[in-house]
């Protein structure tokens, strides 16, 4: 055997051995480029004289395990440091959990170091939409929020009190979101629907009677365009059922107690920030201090509600929101729809936080507000003094089915309805005080000068008492204006009929479902004319009062172009024009 042929079987050996790598072309990049030389063949030479080439070595390609990079492994969440490559979930939110647990798709490999999460089986939980791959439960959790102290403790009394309560119809007396003064229990004098069934919103009108609404000082009083305060309480079935998910029994949620706060003004509203010991029930706190669906979830919550879950599944999800890696998972949670105390419980049913340490990770029930819808120093009751209001139900989709009305305004349809029914006509009352009369709206409301108004939807009803109050001056009568938006004038047109003799010459309606198919804004461009002359008159205002979303956004901008249109300015330079008018009081807003 030859030299060159036992060279030759050699090569062949390592070859059938050891793992190749595909062979690649090395460029040294350190070298300038050369001019490619010109290769020369000879043909005329022997194969049997050249010299055999030497065989090269083979490189061996690499057998070791492949290690995670940190990245990964965090990502991952596995405490192993080197992992066989499986299919997982990239964590970026582009899967969905598949056959009810949140481990990684059914196609991937199994394994037994890898214990999948159930989900807990219940409507509530799947309306949460969570996104929880690649949760395993043996995904050490990072970062988890600590644990809010509990700092509130309901202790029963030491000895016999008389507590009479009535939660049903009014807050207990430590609600104070008025101080020094206490909420005035206001009997509706009347109330009555402002739409027509097939409405796409319902909205109702209030005549509240506040005859002896008690003195609070010289000067004051409610004025055009002001806002009251009222403090609705949280649904009575809603509350029933939070109790029943808590497992607090019958006797306990009325049972009269002790509560004491170690600092803080709840859950008084406005009260002093400190300690206190209350005399109260269950239901007066959980009914009147706290909210149980206005607003998203937090932390705190939710890790409260970790802490005592008995399922290890449902505990394991409730902490993987609360840590590092369900970052994503909890801002979507957040973001979504809100999502309601309620909904949560049933959603974790094994969940059941003490009352108090509940509590004192809830949302305190605020007050809400609402504009005057009348000038309240004019009356068509003999001897009665009384304030009207417009209120429009917000609603929101449940998880149960259907749709959910907000606290406040769902309060105010219940009384409205039992009112038309003809239920308690003379017990039913709105708990409310004197509110807000500084606000912009009643502010810059003026007797004198052009003024027109801008509103949309339950937002003109403050429009009507500035209208009611100006046609009382014969010098003012053709100095306002009023451009209302509705959707179909059969439906839902507020107040229709209602601004006086002159009501046609005063106000513009403007339907966006039907006749014509426009918006308030653009009525706003077509009577231009009019915007630019009443905004450049001597104690001219224009005001707008709606929703930010759409109307108060589009008017805006209609109000921009009028600018730029009839005073030759350039974009920023209309800016500018409508802030100085802002700033001079002479353009005024008020959108939620």
């Amino acid at each position: 055997m030859t030299a060159s042929e036992e060279e030759f079987r050699e090569a062949r050996a390592a070859q059938a051995t050891v793992p190749q790598e595909p062979p690649r072309l090395r460029v040294d990049t350190t070298k300038k480029p050369q001019p490619a030389p010109i290769l020369e063949v000879d043909f005329t030479s022997s194969p049997r004289s050249r010299t055999p080439l030497k065989a090269a070595r083979q490189r061996r390609a690499s057998t070791h395990q492949l290690d995670m990079t940190r990245a990964i492994h965090n990502l991952l969440g596995d405490s192993s440091a080197n992992n066989l490559i499986r299919a997982e979930c990239c964590g970026g939110g582009c899967c969905r959990i598949v056959n009810g647990s949140a481990s990684s798709p059914s196609s991937a490999p199994s394994s037994p170091s890898l214990r999948p999460v159930l989900l807990p089986d219940n409507r509530a939980f799947k309306s949460l939409n969570l996104q929880l791959a690649p949760l395993t439960m043996k995904t050490k959790l990072k970062d988890i929020y600590n644990l809010p102290a509990s700092t509130i403790t309901l202790e029963p009394l030491v000895q016999e009190f008389e507590h009479t309560s009535t939660v049903s119809t009014h807050p207990p007396p430590f609600v104070t979101p008025h101080p020094p003064y206490e909420v005035f229990a206001a009997p509706i004098h009347h109330a009555r629907a402002l739409t027509a069934p097939g409405a796409e919103k319902r909205t109702y009108h209030f005549d509240l009677d506040v005859t002896d609404y008690p003195e609070e000082g010289p000067g004051v009083d409610f004025i055009v365009g002001g806002a009251i305060g009222v403090c609705a309480p949280n649904d009575h079935a809603v509350i029933d059922q939070i109790f029943d998910c808590l497992g607090i029994s019958a006797d306990k949620r009325d049972e009269v107690v002790t509560l004491h706060t170690q600092s803080g003004r709840w859950p008084t509203i406005w009260g002093e920030d400190q300690e206190r010991r209350l005399t109260t029930t269950r239901r007066e706190l959980l009914t009147w201090t706290v909210d149980v669906q206005s607003y998203a979830p937090k932390r705190g919550l939710l890790r409260v509600l970790a802490e005592y879950a008995s399922d290890e599944y449902e505990k394991k999800i409730l902490m993987y929101l609360c840590s590092r890696q369900g970052q994503a998972a909890f801002c979507e949670l957040r973001t979504g729809p809100y999502v309601t105390l309620l909904q949560l419980l049933n959603a974790f049913p094994s969940s059941q936080p003490p009352l108090e340490h509940l509590m004192a990770v809830l949302q305190p029930l605020m007050p809400r507000f609402y504009s005057l819808s009348s000038d309240p120093h004019t009356t068509k009751y003999a001897h009665r003094r009384i304030i009207e209001i417009a209120v429009t139900v917000h609603e929101a989709p449940d998880w149960a089915g259907g749709n959910r009305t907000g606290v406040s305004s769902g309060f105010f349809e219940r009384m409205a309805q039992q009112y038309i029914a003809g239920k308690g006509e003379k017990t039913l009352h709105i708990p409310m005080f004197r509110g807000l009369m500084q606000n912009p709206l009643a502010r810059e409301f003026q007797l004198d000068g052009p003024m027109l108004l801008i509103g949309a939807g339950v937002g003109i009803a403050p429009f009507r008492g500035f209208v009611q109050r100006r046609l009382q001056n014969a010098n003012c009568a053709n100095k306002v204006w009023v451009i209302q938006g509705i959707r179909d004038s059969l439906l839902d047109e507020l107040y229709a009929g209602e601004w006086g003799a002159d009501e046609e010459k005063v106000k513009t309606v403007v339907e966006s479902r039907t006749g014509t198919g426009r918006y308030v804004q653009e009525e706003v461009r077509n009577q231009a004319d009019l915007v630019w002359f009443v905004i450049n008159s001597l104690d001219g205002r224009i005001f707008v009062c709606g929703s930010s979303k759409g109307m108060g956004e589009g008017v805006e901008e209609a109000l921009i172009e009028v600018a730029m249109n009839k005073g030759r300015l350039r974009r920023e330079e209309a800016k500018e024009f409508w802030k100085n008018k802002e700033r001079s009081f002479q353009y005024i807003t008020e959108t939620w």
